[in-house]
């Protein structure tokens, strides 16, 4: 009987240590595949990023090369092409022959920045220019969106920024308010809703200086806000007018909004870009990653402001 319960002892002992074992063992199988998994996943963000960085390079070529041939920006250039997605079908991807189809893809796009209304002009340097808030509150309305706004925008970004010393006798302290970076930052004026954001997306834009509005690039919205007097459905006209031929200068532009009466003020309005957004996704496998970068050009030169991933 005693030796029955030893053995029945036994058993049980060696089925808790084999139950165990094999506890352990899945463990440690499980930790190995997370960290192959967090490896794979390293890896393809780093070569997701790889492609975006030589996408970028592509389009910073693009806009210099335009600058050779060109004073005069419009949508009917190489550059306002976009690129539907296409597959990398000579990346070599999971170990793959390059003989094998690519799961990489790569789309995107260049934007002229200055066919947006700038939120910059209307606090340049922290100074509030009156003409370029009415314009802001112009575009206001034409969404829907309290014009009063404009004001406020005005004052949050002439309050952030930074106040140069009056002398060394006399310090001044710096503005605790974080200036505007992107659209997103609307939020930070009081009155601005998630909403609200959403619907001024497609007409303005946060640019590092003050800029003039490309005429050959900027929607109806932006135009008709920008040219005081100038209605909605004329806006329209001119976009579809321009789509036969470019503006060539200012006067041009002014010329052929003599029938609505309408005039602009040559300093706020351009028919040459210095800013350009690109956007780009690339698809690999089973993640997909988004970049937006702001370029300036400078004749020949151009060079990266940001790169945002979202």
């Amino acid at each position: 009987m005693r030796r029955a319960r030893q053995q029945g002892v036994a058993v049980v002992t060696a089925m808790l240590l084999t139950t165990l074992a094999i506890t352990i063992v899945a463990s440690l199988f499980w930790q190995q595949q997370v960290q192959v998994r967090s490896i794979e996943n390293q890896r393809l963000q780093l070569q997701k990023q790889w492609i975006l960085r030589g996408a970028l390079d592509w389009a910073r070529l693009i806009l210099r090369e335009d600058a050779k041939f060109s004073t005069v920006d419009g949508l009917d250039e190489p550059w306002a092409v976009p690129l539907s997605e296409t597959k990398l079908d000579q990346y070599v991807e999971n170990g793959r022959a390059d003989s094998d189809a690519s799961d990489a893809a790569l789309s995107g796009s260049i934007v002229d920045a200055q066919s947006l209304f700038n939120l910059t002009n209307v606090a340049p340097n922290g100074v509030v220019d009156a003409a370029e808030v009415l314009a802001f509150s112009r575009l206001l309305v034409s969404q829907r969106i309290d014009p009063g706004l404009a004001q406020k925008t005005a004052d949050l970004m002439k309050a952030a920024a930074p106040v140069p010393p009056a002398s060394v006798a006399q310090p001044t302290a710096s503005s605790s308010q974080l200036p505007l970076t992107q659209v997103d930052d609307l939020l930070a004026v009081a009155g601005f809703t998630p909403e609200f954001v959403e619907r001024l997306r497609p007409f303005v834009v946060v640019l590092p200086r003050a800029t003039p509005v490309n005429v050959n690039t900027a929607p109806a919205e932006v135009l008709s806000a920008r040219v005081a007097g100038l209605a909605a459905g004329d806006a329209a006209a001119v976009v579809t007018a321009r789509q036969t031929a470019s503006f060539r200068d200012v006067a041009d532009f002014n010329r052929r909004l003599q029938a609505s009466g309408a005039r602009a003020e040559p300093s706020a309005l351009s028919v040459t870009t210095n800013f350009f957004l690109v956007n780009g996704r690339v698809r690999m496998a089973r993640a997909g990653l988004d970049v937006q970068a702001l370029i300036e050009r400078n004749g020949p030169r151009t060079n990266v402001i940001w790169v945002r991933e979202h």
